[in-house]
């Protein structure tokens, strides 16, 4: 036996696979249920992901004994197990695919010390390996544009890899023990049917379904919080049942005008650009991108954190959108952004708050893609929004969700509201409230903050904590135009 594969949460996929794809039959493949994730207490912390990872890692495990291969589960801290297996199965090398986070480079870097045998790691997780675009200067991109510039000058697919037709099936060494796949129930959780179905099949037929469908409008459709414009497989990239050079290839190979593939592939960018920034500043996890964000005089205000959590600032959309994480595990770009952008500015919440929320009930939560996005809503990371751009969540609901479906089925008890009432009941008239059953403070919540004086207050602080050089005559414009219309942001961070 020469090769121990080690497949990890990042590529549950037989399709496009660099590591399954160098080896042969006579190879070992492991997957470690390691307690940094697959603890009772760890997985309860992420239950949407948990779901969507056990139902893709069986998905993957049971493919793999159809086709004649076997992927071995053991429990155990990786650090500990990776070397064992090796070691007792006497292997030659250990192949693997590389993490962009700091802390899976450290684990991986603590294997790689343990082991009596190289371990290589191989891209897949990203189109470019992470760091590797630079400016003319030699430094990493803070800005998008220029970096999307950049990668598309640079970046050639190749060819997609099939799948394996002699998959790793030998058998793990005397000695060490297989565990079987957790259930949800072993881990103290219950099935949410709401989350999407994990697994490869599954991730390629909502690939195929976009690119017959919904992304023949992705540049106008995947603003609209009221239809299925998005092509829903942030978390098949995320948990790699798909990978990212397969939706950019096939992406490309499609019928989809030029229009709506380079709106789709800029998405796909932001997810590199995104992943690249994070490898060059492991600290933004914990940190601003921004120094001067560092003592940021944040609220700490419970009352308004528990309500924007749960769904109960009086905002229909950003209610919505509380309500559709906790339920489904995905909330809409467009309802992520509005959300984001009033608790980091209406309620002058520290985004880190929102970013840790969303982490643990996002079935897509990726460390790269939802750090970025939150401090892009926040005006503290690379290449975020100007501090100074505040979502209007009445002008953005009457643009994105014009009918109000998006706040009906997630607010049902403003589901009786006239349209033009529905993002913001408390200007419907007594009548109207009355025909539609509800008493704002009891039905539905007074907004806990009143939109006008909350946007003043963020912009009165802001400016005096960060101390712009100059805001231009044009920039103030802008600053009240976008903070009164609710104009949407110039980019959106999250992938497809």
């Amino acid at each position: 036996m020469s090769t121990l594969v080690w497949i990890r949460g990042k590529d549950l996929r037989l399709h496009d696979h660099p590591a399954l794809s160098s080896v042969g039959p006579d190879s070992l493949c492991i997957f470690v249920v390691d307690p940094y994730f697959f603890s009772r207490e760890r997985a309860q912390s992420m239950p949407h992901r948990m779901q969507f990872l056990l139902d893709s890692l069986r998905a993957l495990s049971d493919r793999m004994e159809r086709m004649g291969g076997k992927l071995w589960t053991v429990a155990g801290r990786s650090s500990d197990v990776v070397p064992a297996v090796a070691h007792a199965a006497g292997v030659t090398r250990v192949l693997a695919l590389r993490w962009t986070e700091p802390f899976g480079r450290t684990r991986d870097k603590t294997v790689e010390d343990a082991l009596h045998v190289p371990l290589t790691l191989l891209e897949g997780e990203t189109l470019l390996p992470p760091g590797m675009l630079r400016t003319q200067g030699g430094n990493p991109y803070s800005v998008f544009t220029p970096f999307a510039r950049t990668f598309r000058r640079t970046y050639s697919p190749g060819n997609l890899m099939a799948v394996p037709t002699n998959l790793p099936g030998s058998p793990l060494p005397e000695g060490i023990e297989p565990c079987p796949i957790p259930t949800l129930k072993d881990l103290g959780l219950r099935r949410n049917p709401l989350v999407l179905e994990g697994g490869e099949q599954a991730a390629h037929c909502r690939l195929t379904t976009f690119l017959h469908g919904a992304g023949s409008d992705y540049a106008d459709g995947r603003n609209r919080m009221d239809t299925a414009g998005t092509s829903r497989i942030s978390a098949d990239i995320k948990f790699g049942v798909i990978s990212a050079r397969t939706a950019w290839v096939r992406t490309m190979k499609s019928q989809l005008s030029d229009e709506q593939k380079a709106c789709f592939s800029n998405e796909l960018i932001w997810r590199e650009f995104n992943h690249s920034t994070l490898w060059d500043n492991p600290h933004i996890l914990g940190e601003p991108f921004k120094p001067q964000w560092n003592s940021f005089p944040w609220s700490k205000r419970e009352d308004h954190w528990t309500a924007w959590t749960t769904g109960t600032t009086g905002y229909p959309v950003v209610d919505a959108a509380a309500r559709q994480l906790l339920a489904t595990g995905f909330v809409h770009n467009r309802a992520r952004m509005i959300a984001a952008s009033f608790l980091t500015k209406h309620l002058m919440l520290d985004y880190r708050q929102g970013e840790a929320h969303y982490l643990r009930w996002l079935t897509d939560g990726d460390w790269a893609q939802n750090n970025m996005g939150w401090q892009w809503a926040a005006g503290s990371g690379a290449d975020a929004q100007p501090w100074f751009r505040i979502f209007n969540p009445m002008t953005q609901g009457k643009k994105f969700d014009p009918t109000g479906h998006y706040v009906r089925t997630w607010v049902p008890e403003l589901a009786g509201l006239e349209d033009r009432y529905i993002h913001a009941p408390w200007e419907a008239p007594p009548m109207a409230l009355q025909w539609a059953g509800i008493k704002l403070g009891q039905e539905y919540p007074h907004p806990i903050v009143d939109h006008k004086t909350a946007r003043e207050r963020f912009l009165e602080t802001a400016k005096a904590h960060l101390q712009p050089q100059a805001i231009t005559s044009a920039e103030e414009t802008s600053a009240t135009s976008v903070g009164g219309s609710g104009d949407e942001s110039p980019a959106t961070q999250r992938p497809a």
